[in-house]
């Protein structure tokens, strides 16, 4: 065997060794949160010695650093597939759909990216990325001056904790009736109810989801 193939086949058994302590460490996150985890336990569920999972992440902070990255990446992949229009509000709309359909199709992703971490832990860099590609089209509502830019923030929200519920009432009722077309709606009424009415134009003509 050549060096160069050695070479490679170190690098993938660090890659697959790698792969699999996140993906455990996902696991134990989700069944036992921040105060069940250690690295002593993902060393037990990895089957690997705790020493070894420091050739890999420094500390457990850094670890989970990178386990957030590489799920908000994942989030990012699938808002950029969306394709876009003219009209901010269908924008958003659309955006929204994206968002909620990844955290119902990927449940345990889902919970880790929005597990309190407590107040010193950082986001992941990523994530000015996603409140960019959702602030572009609110930012298009404020220069066509339909939106006051203080109602900027209380409109994040409300849209966070709308899909957020929205998530985990689909994830957790799938037995449920639900609506055809109720988060469009659900979006389309908050954004509306944000917007700025002109002179001579009424809610029902603001329709764009």
């Amino acid at each position: 065997m050549t060096s160069l193939a050695v070479q490679q086949r170190r690098l993938q058994y660090r890659a697959d060794a790698r792969r699999s302590i996140l993906d455990a460490a996902e696991a134990l996150l989700v069944e036992g949160g921040l105060e069940g985890f250690s690295m002593r336990r993902l060393a037990d569920r990895c089957g690997l010695t705790a020493p070894t999972l420091y050739h890999y992440f420094t500390d457990k902070p850094s670890l989970i650093d990178a386990l957030l990255e590489e799920r908000v990446q994942q989030l990012i992949q699938d808002l950029r597939t969306v394709e876009l229009s003219d009209d901010p509000i269908e924008n958003v709309c659309a955006l929204g759909a994206a968002f909620a359909s990844f955290g119902i199709r990927n449940p345990d992703h889902y919970q880790l990216l929005v597990m309190n971490r407590g107040e010193k832990a950082p986001d992941p860099p990523s994530t000015e990325e996603v409140q960019e590609i959702f602030g572009a089209p609110l930012g298009v509502l404020i220069e066509r001056g339909d939106l006051d830019a203080d109602e900027i923030e209380p409109l994040r929200q409300g849209l966070w904790s709308l899909l957020h519920g929205f998530i985990l009432l689909q994830s957790s009722r799938p037995d449920y009736e639900w609506v055809p077309g109720l988060l469009d709606r659900s979006l389309n009424a908050m954004i509306r109810g944000s917007i700025r009415q002109r002179p001579g134009t009424s809610e029902q003509g603001n329709d764009a989801c």
